[in-house]
Formats: C-alpha cells, sequence, structure tokens
C-alpha cells in the first residue's frame, strides 16, 4: 500500500489539478487549473465568474484528481474561499513563473477528506484509500 507521503509529494510536484464540480442544471464539470499543494491542502484560482465558481459557491463538494492515469492521486473534499496571502502568491510564482496578485478574488482550498493512489504498474500492491472524516 501506499503511504500519504507519497501522495502528498504527487500532489506538490503537479502541474495540473483537474476540478470536477457538478450543478444541477448542467451535471458534471472537469476542467484543468494551475495550483500548489500548500499546508495541507490544493489550493488554486478561478475567475469568480467562470462556471466552477458559481458551481463552487452553490455546492462546495469537488473532486481534484492529477494528470496522470499510471500514478493516480485523487482527492475529494470541500472547496472553501481562500485569500492569496503573500506566502501562497510566492509559491505560485516559483512553480510556474507567474505572479499572481496578492488577495485576489476566486481563490479556493481543498482541504483532503477522502483521498486515492494507486501506480497502475503495481495496482493490486498499492491501491489505497485514505479517509479523515467517518463513512456515510
Amino acid at each position: 500500500m501506499l503511504e500519504w507521503t507519497w501522495a502528498e509529494a504527487q500532489l506538490a510536484a503537479a502541474r495540473n489539478y483537474w476540478v470536477v464540480t457538478a450543478s444541477a442544471p448542467w451535471g458534471p464539470h472537469a476542467v484543468p487549473v494551475w495550483g500548489l499543494w500548500h499546508a495541507g491542502a490544493i489550493v488554486f484560482s478561478t475567475s469568480p465568474q467562470s462556471r466552477k465558481a458559481r458551481d463552487l459557491a452553490a455546492d462546495p463538494r469537488v473532486v481534484v484528481h492529477l494528470e496522470s492515469g499510471d500514478d493516480v492521486v485523487i482527492v475529494e473534499g470541500l472547496a472553501e474561499p481562500a485569500e492569496a496571502t503573500p506566502e501562497v502568491v510566492d509559491a505560485y510564482e516559483r512553480k510556474y513563473a507567474f505572479r499572481p496578485e496578492e488577495g485576489g478574488a476566486g481563490w479556493h482550498r481543498v482541504v483532503p477528506a477522502r483521498a486515492y493512489a494507486w501506480r497502475e504498474e503495481s495496482y493490486t500492491l498499492t491501491a489505497t484509500g485514505f479517509d479523515w472524516r467517518p463513512p456515510g
């Protein structure tokens, strides 16, 4: 089984994060975003007018999946509004060579409630679930 530290390393190294939201009128919506693994959460921004922002305002449940289908990390949780602190902005600039505005609107933070991870090459030995909340 994989250790959570392996999943965290994948989350920190990822360039793109697939954010999956849903809304009653339109159903599921998946889109890649730039983001960070920072202080135990995935942090990303989006325009407050975007579909994902509107979906999250109505229902904060979210799934975030990394790009790889071979070395997989999937995080489920609630997206909560966040602030682009100087620390987040600096980390974002180091990672993407782009500096967002400090305190800008549209930032979200997803603390894992449940996560799944595996390596395709050794799926039966590595498939792991991590749960931070009681079942149900």
